[in-house]
């Protein structure tokens, strides 16, 4: 078990008649990568989550609904027919007409037991391709302060891992000092015993 003293704040900073310059170097790597790890992530992380954002509330502008019909009646019992609410969905073949006119097919989802030619809502990009329906403002602000912070997080790592190599390579040069200067203090000793 090691001997530890009573815990002193800032340690790293006080005047002490063994710290040597790595000593000192590794007080301000570390200063440094703290600094520059919560800079680095909270830029990244607002940055990404404001691209989100924005990425988002572009789809809700140029995304458009589109009424789309039923290419052949979809298997499975009709929701009217068995007389309860059904909220199962399953994926079918629609027709709907692009912006530029032409008409285009895709899957969608749709209830159990439709009819060819019913009706259907889908979403389309500006070129007519079928896309999912765009997210709320309260759901596009939530989504990209979520992908905001992990983007901050993983940036604000960089810096970390690069403090931890930094210091890893500090320890190993000032353990082979200690080495010398024991060497060196062993050799004197055994001078003046022999002497």
């Amino acid at each position: 078990m090691a001997l530890r003293g009573p815990k002193v704040w800032l340690w790293r900073w006080r005047r002490n008649p063994l710290k040597r310059r790595s000593d000192r170097v590794e007080c301000w790597v570390l200063l440094g990568a703290w600094v520059l790890t919560a800079l680095v992530g909270v830029l990244a992380g607002l940055t990404v989550s404001r691209a989100v954002e924005g990425e988002l509330a572009r789809e809700r502008v140029e995304w458009r609904r589109v009424e789309a019909r039923l290419t052949e009646p979809v298997p499975g019992s009709s929701p009217t027919r068995s007389g309860a609410a059904n909220t199962e969905r399953v994926w079918a073949e629609v027709r709907w007409s692009a912006p530029d006119g032409s008409d285009r097919t895709g899957q969608a989802r749709v209830r159990p037991g439709s009819p060819a030619g019913t009706p259907v809502t889908v979403w389309t990009d500006r070129r007519g391709r079928l896309v999912t329906e765009p997210t709320t403002p309260s759901e596009a602000r939530v989504r990209a302060n979520l992908i905001g912070t992990l983007a901050g997080v993983d940036a604000a790592a960089v810096p970390l891992v690069g403090e931890r190599l930094l210091r890893g390579r500090l320890e190993r040069r000032r353990l082979a000092q200690w080495d010398a200067d024991w060497a060196r203090f062993d050799a004197l000793r055994r001078r003046r015993q022999t002497g």
